[in-house]
């Protein structure tokens, strides 16, 4: 070993962040390894190297006796007084050994020792490196498309996107740059295998803390998410400053902050609300855009009863049922939607009455400001679709 050795290891811990010192403690167990393939054993064996030039001593130490019958820990008199003449008989004498010495298999052993650790630190590193960013958010290159499942590179190495963690209708080609949520990183033989997501509620999440300053600096606090991915988002933030509106910060000057966001969702619909401790209060604001005239929650049994003017079913329900469907997700509640003609005809009119949160003239008309719908024209289902999704909910319970 020399200094040119020493360079290449500072190069080594420089380009891939190997330990210089890790490396030189393999090369030491590798000479020991090969002294031990050798000589059949090592315990009599010190090796010293200078982690500045490269030089290294292998050095044995033997008792000096008449005859030798032990290469590996006996030297006889007459080669110890060549290092010195006060050795006498019994001695023990500490004896330089070139490693030139060892055995063409001994020394291709301990190269495979150093081959290995590099390799070992190599995975260490990286797997170190991303592990690190386990439940965040990274940029990657679309690489391969394997079946159904897609390789994705992230610079140092590849990631799995896999079929279930993709947006439905989303079709990515090569080469598409693409944000995703790393959901695991796992430790194998081959190195991190790192498992991502598109469809994670926490991507979108993670998108508004990297794009809104005051969600990154904890101003505005992410309440709740519910996502359907590659279709609608609806999300609950909350304000930790009162001059700072949590909607507005998200929404940015002009929707410039949520625009971006769709931008990177490829046209994924994001309705924001503000967060309310009243449940009745924040299930009105996540049935957004729908009008409410009342709610009834049972925070105990996480129930809801909401009344809706007639001509605002269809909204409240969405598409396909999309919209009660997201806001029970996002306020954790069960809730049962009616128009205001169902109650009546019902005969739980009264009910609602007794509860005194009924108006009858309620300001269905009025915007709500606590809401930010992405897209005005907010898909409806049909009033047909929407009787007949709430009588097959009744059926079932």
């Amino acid at each position: 070993m020399n200094k040119e050795l020493i360079e290449a290891l500072n190069v080594l811990e420089k380009e891939k962040d190997i330990s210089k010192e890790v490396i030189l403690e393999a090369i030491e167990n590798s000479l020991l390894t090969a002294y031990k393939v050798h000589f059949g054993k090592c315990d009599n064996v010190t090796i010293s190297i200078d982690h500045q030039t490269g030089d290294y001593k292998i050095l044995a130490e033997k008792e000096v006796v008449e005859i030798v019958e032990d290469k590996a820990t006996q030297i006889s008199l007459e080669d110890a007084y060549k290092i010195s003449r006060k050795y006498q008989l019994g001695d023990l004498v500490s004896v330089e050994v070139k490693s030139k010495e060892f055995g063409r298999i001994a020394t291709q052993n301990a190269k495979n020792i150093i081959t290995q650790k590099i390799r070992e630190e190599e995975r260490r590193v990286l797997y170190d490196k991303y592990n690190g960013k386990a439940k965040d958010v990274v940029t990657g290159i679309v690489q391969r498309i394997n079946d159904r499942n897609i390789s994705i590179n992230l610079g140092q190495v590849d990631a799995l996107l896999n079929e279930s963690e993709q947006v439905p209708g989303e079709k990515l080609l090569p080469n598409d740059r693409i944000k995703l949520y790393v959901t695991e990183v796992k430790d194998t033989s081959r190195g991190p295998k790192i498992l991502v997501s598109r469809t994670h509620p926490e991507l979108v999440k993670r998108l508004f803390e990297s794009e809104v300053t005051e969600v990154k600096d904890g101003t505005v606090e992410i309440k709740s998410i519910a996502r359907e991915a590659g279709s609608r988002t609806k999300m609950a933030v909350w304000s930790n400053n009162p001059d700072v509106d949590p909607v507005g910060a998200c929404v940015g000057m002009n929707g410039v902050r949520v625009n971006t966001i769709v931008e990177e969702l490829r046209g994924e619909k994001i309705d924001i609300i503000n967060w309310d401790e009243n449940p009745a209060i924040l299930i009105e604001n996540a049935l957004s855009p729908a009008k409410v005239i009342s709610v009834i929650a049972d925070d105990d049994e996480k129930t809801a009863k909401v009344i809706v003017p007639d001509y605002q079913l269809s909204l409240a329900i969405g598409k396909e049922g999309q919209n009660a469907r997201l806001a029970a997700k996002l306020t954790g509640f069960k809730i049962d939607i009616k128009s205001e003609t169902q109650v009546r005809e019902s005969g739980e009119l009264d009910e609602y009455l007794m509860q005194g949160d009924y108006e009858e003239d309620a300001d269905t008309e009025a915007a709500d400001e606590d809401t930010f719908d992405y897209e005005e024209a907010y898909e409806e289902t049909s009033d047909k679709e929407a009787e007949d999704m709430l009588n097959e909910e009744g059926d079932q319970e």
